[in-house]
């Protein structure tokens, strides 16, 4: 049969009203499945934009209590209405940055405003807890808040107008969200640029505050301190995890792409090692900057423990001197299926800093280290101009509970919520059956946590 006679046949087939029957009912499948997939994709953006529209309008409304808390804070005259004052701003503050963080648009095109929103409320939160002890606030002080003030007051005024554009609909959060589009390429060279970088422009001169304490510039500078070195290639990141293996214990190593979307960017590896079940594999990850390991994870089955606490904690002390990591001190542990976790800090002159963290996974059949996470210590570590302790050891005592028996006493520095760091009196001691670490800070001799320490028989832990 020719071509012209096949057309000849089809164009029969069609005439037939049973086959053009069928073809029917399929145009009208496709339509509807066609219509279907547009209005839930029309469904989702409208979501979406609801959801950014909340986000952003609530960002105003919290930003505009900072404004007002902050022009509050100025004229209060006493500790006790300044701690309340203080207390609320550092609680809108906090809100003000988490809807901020919801909205589509850039770490980078907003990175001035979140630290401007974070310090407002770890500064706010400071001077609250002198209110609290009837302290009166100095003048340096009340001047950092009339800054802050003045900045809160350009970007209220700033997301007035923002807020005008979105209700006018000269801005939408669906182009903005692509980012790479001709749409959205039009959208930022117009009306959405020129607005959200207003909000940078406006903190063109802000520089950050000057925090009492003595690591105050741990929040304010974005800089991964202990990232360091030049930014490698895949090739070299694969180099890297066969040093850390070993080439001869290695099977096979299959790249699972570099990940850019974490707090350090890195290339992700699964690698097969000797010795190891079929379907058991390793994971590792490289930082692009430096070739640092960040996070391994092997879960190797452990039948039987052969190896002391004691001992797993030397072991891994002499692993990470070996990789790099000098002066790393064990602190608490946690004891499952044969596999102890241990958290080591960096100690520096004999004092430990809490914030410079790796953990550890050690089989305790043979020593073998299965899991390392050193995300802390390669974000704060560097060495630290530590000061003199204003509070001596026998003056952070007397502000002791008088029923804790001391057991230990040293000097630390520890983290906070906020991405500070404080000097302290480290004291562990019991009350009753229950131990404790309490943190007297070294600088003002003011109480600033307390742990309670769990010893359990996989581990110790606290809380």
């Amino acid at each position: 049969m020719n071509l012209k006679e096949k057309m000849i046949d089809w164009k029969n087939r069609l005439q037939d009203r049973h086959m053009l029957s069928v073809i029917v009912v399929l145009g009208a499948i496709i339509i509807g499945l066609g219509l279907f997939t547009y209005k839930r994709e029309r469904d989702f953006r409208q979501a979406s934009e609801n959801s950014y529209n909340m986000a952003f309008f609530e960002l105003v409304d919290y930003v505009d209590n900072v404004e007002a808390y902050l022009a509050k804070s100025l004229i209060s005259t006493t500790p006790e209405h300044g701690a309340e004052t203080l207390t609320h701003l550092w609680r809108e503050a906090n809100l003000a940055q988490s809807y901020l963080a919801q909205l589509p648009i850039g770490s980078q095109e907003l990175e001035n405003t979140s630290k401007f929103l974070n310090q407002v409320s770890d500064y706010s939160y400071t001077l609250s807890r002198k209110n609290i002890y009837q302290e009166s606030l100095k003048q340096e002080e009340l001047d950092n808040l009339k800054s802050l003030h003045d900045y809160s007051l350009e970007l209220k005024n700033t997301l007035i107008q923002l807020s005008a554009d979105m209700n006018d609909g000269r801005i939408s959060w669906g182009e903005l969200t692509k980012k790479g589009s001709i749409a959205f390429a039009q959208q930022v060279s117009n009306i959405s640029q020129d607005s959200f970088s207003g909000l940078e422009e406006n903190f063109h001169e802000y520089a950050g505050l000057i925090y009492d304490g003595a690591f105050s510039e741990h929040m304010t500078n974005p800089e991964r301190k202990g990232l360091t070195g030049d930014n490698i290639d895949e090739q070299r990141a694969n180099e890297i995890v066969k040093e850390f293996y070993g080439a001869e214990n290695i099977e096979e190593i299959t790249f699972n792409g570099l990940s850019e979307n974490g707090n350090i960017p890195s290339f992700d590896f699964s690698v097969k090692l000797n010795k190891r079940q079929k379907d058991q594999r390793a994971n590792i990850s490289i930082s692009q900057k430096g070739g640092h390991i960040v996070l391994v994870n092997d879960n190797k089955n452990v039948e039987t423990e052969v190896i002391s606490q004691e001992q797993a904690n030397q072991i891994g002390k002499e692993f990470l001197s070996k990789k790099g990591f000098p002066n790393m001190k064990e602190t608490y542990y946690l004891k499952q299926q044969g596999i102890v976790t241990i958290n080591y800090a960096y100690n520096q002159d004999g004092v430990i800093i809490y914030s410079d963290l790796i953990k550890l996974k050690i089989a305790l059949d043979n020593g073998e280290i299965l899991g390392m996470e050193t995300t802390g210590y390669l974000n704060s570590h560097e060495q630290r101009n530590l000061p003199q302790a204003k509070i001596t050891k026998e003056e952070a005592k007397k502000t002791l509970n008088k029923n804790l028996e001391i057991i230990s006493e040293s000097l630390a520095v520890i983290p906070t919520e906020f991405q500070t760091e404080l000097y302290c009196w480290e004291f562990k001691g019991r009350v009753d059956d229950t131990e404790f670490l309490v943190y007297i800070n070294a600088e003002t001799g003011r109480e600033e946590d307390i742990l309670i320490i769990q010893n359990t028989p996989d581990g110790t832990l606290t809380t």
